[in-house]
């Protein structure tokens, strides 16, 4: 029987941010009205999960839908109530520490490896929990008109949103590694489209302007600057299925002149061999399989493996592999965010779509969702970058050390949450993100289309 769901910044540090100014009651509705929404959602996605499927932490880095569930509420309990309300008292003190994530100016956090042994506070519970505090923010937000809530919702806001994205991927690490292989939805159809060769667009020298200077952004997106760029080509779409087959088929698994350091041990120590949700029939070998002898575990079940679409699950390491197979690169961030700022819409497949898993759709090039595409860039700050005041700067900054950013967003990310100069970022060896591949080179050939970075 399917369960149905229906339905911190300290007081010193509150003060770090604008509030001297009211804010336009029609403008402050909206804020409220997409806060609730939002939080609609999240339970959404929930709704075909068992009651046992709330408390399954697969792997260390995932967490249980549960914990993600209680988590966004305790941020808004934290860094919003807490904050405004002077006289507020949490409503249940031990929550401060089950739930918060990592945010060491807040207190100590309960250990990310044991979120899966948390049989209690009952999923029950965490619902009751999600609507108290949900009452007190539109209660508080019937009060207070100011700039400083609305920016603290506006954050919490996307915060949710990645958790959401970070739901459905944690979801199928647990469902994919299931000997059952659950569906977590109902079959979904992409049609088998024809995908042309691979094609770069040139681009030639040139100082460009990157980052975000005004509306919301987080902080590692700014602030916006200026770099230097020189001349590269950038492929016109994805790596497919199709491809990345050529390269499991011609050895790339086996040949360390391909690979990183890093990523040759990483190789070895874990036996990779192909993507993390693809399956192999029975006594197959990777190298002298066709196409009908793999599967690849999808959130709608085990499916045939379709060669045109978009490669996912892919690590840098892998990414990176490929790249040199084929005599190319990986762009930088940079690069990256110039191209996909001149795409006239963020069109692709979002978490709104309920497919959860790319599509092959080369009107926009394929730059927004479908799929998170690797850089070669380590994330790190930009020139002049100021993380938020007080404890809220640990939300990016305490993490620019030993990743790599990624750009576009996926099937799982919201769609109102992505834009051309986010920086998403993990660490090279992560497969199960929705991550994969797109290509790029230093321009040496004078036949390809010429779009200037001037």
């Amino acid at each position: 029987m399917s369960s149905s769901i229906s339905s911190s910044l300290t007081s010193d540090e509150s003060h770090q941010l604008p509030c001297a100014a009211r804010v336009p009651p029609s403008s402050q509705g909206a804020l409220i009205d997409r806060f609730a929404a939002v939080r609609k959602q999240s339970l959404a996605l929930c709704e075909s999960l068992e009651i046992e499927d709330y408390g399954v932490q697969p792997m260390a880095d995932a967490s249980p839908p549960k914990w993600h569930l209680a988590h966004t509420t305790w941020f808004f309990e934290t860094f919003l109530l807490k904050a405004l309300l002077p006289d507020y008292q949490p409503i249940h003190p031990t929550f401060e520490y089950l739930f918060n994530s990592y945010y060491n100016g807040v207190g100590r956090a309960f250990a990310r490896t044991q979120r899966g042994n948390l049989s209690r506070p009952l999923v029950a519970e965490v619902l009751d929990y999600r609507l108290q505090v949900e009452a007190a923010v539109h209660k508080l937000a019937e009060a207070e008109q100011t700039p400083q809530l609305q920016h603290i919702v506006e954050l919490g806001i996307h915060h949710e949103q990645q958790h959401q994205e970070l739901m459905i991927t944690d979801i199928k690490y647990n469902f994919g590694n299931n000997p059952l292989a659950p569906a977590f939805i109902s079959p979904k159809q992409f049609p088998s489209t024809q995908v042309s060769a691979l094609t770069f667009s040139k681009h030639t020298a040139g100082i460009v302007t990157v980052g975000v200077a005004e509306g919301f952004a987080f902080d590692n997106e700014r602030p916006r600057h200026q770099v230097l760029l020189q001349p590269f080509a950038m492929a016109d779409r994805l790596i497919t299925n199709a491809e990345y087959l050529e390269f499991i088929q011609d050895g790339g698994y086996r040949r360390s002149d391909l690979w990183l350091s890093e990523g040759w041990a990483w190789v070895q120590a874990n036996q990779a061999q192909y993507p993390l949700y693809w399956r192999l029939s029975t006594g197959s070998t990777e190298q002298s399989t066709t196409l009908q002898d793999w599967q690849e575990y999808r959130l709608d079940g085990l499916a045939p493996l379709q060669p045109m679409l978009p490669v996912v699950h892919v690590n840098a390491y892998e990414a990176s592999a490929f790249a040199a197979w084929k005599g190319l690169r990986l762009p930088t961030e940079f690069e990256w965010e110039f191209v996909a700022s001149q795409q006239p819409h963020l069109s692709g497949s979002f978490l709104e779509s309920g497919r959860f898993h790319p599509r092959q759709d080369l009107t926009q090039k394929q730059f927004f969702g479908e799929v998170w595409q690797w850089t070669s860039s380590a994330y790190g700050p930009y020139p002049g970058f100021q993380p938020l005041p007080g404890t809220l700067g640990e939300y990016n900054g305490k993490f620019m050390s030993s990743q790599l950013v990624l750009r576009g967003g996926s099937c799982a990310t919201p769609r109102s949450h992505i834009r051309p100069s986010y920086r998403n970022f993990f660490y090279p060896g992560d497969q199960w993100q929705f991550s994969g591949i797109r290509l790029a080179k230093d321009e040496r050939s004078p036949d390809m289309s010429d779009t200037s970075a001037q």
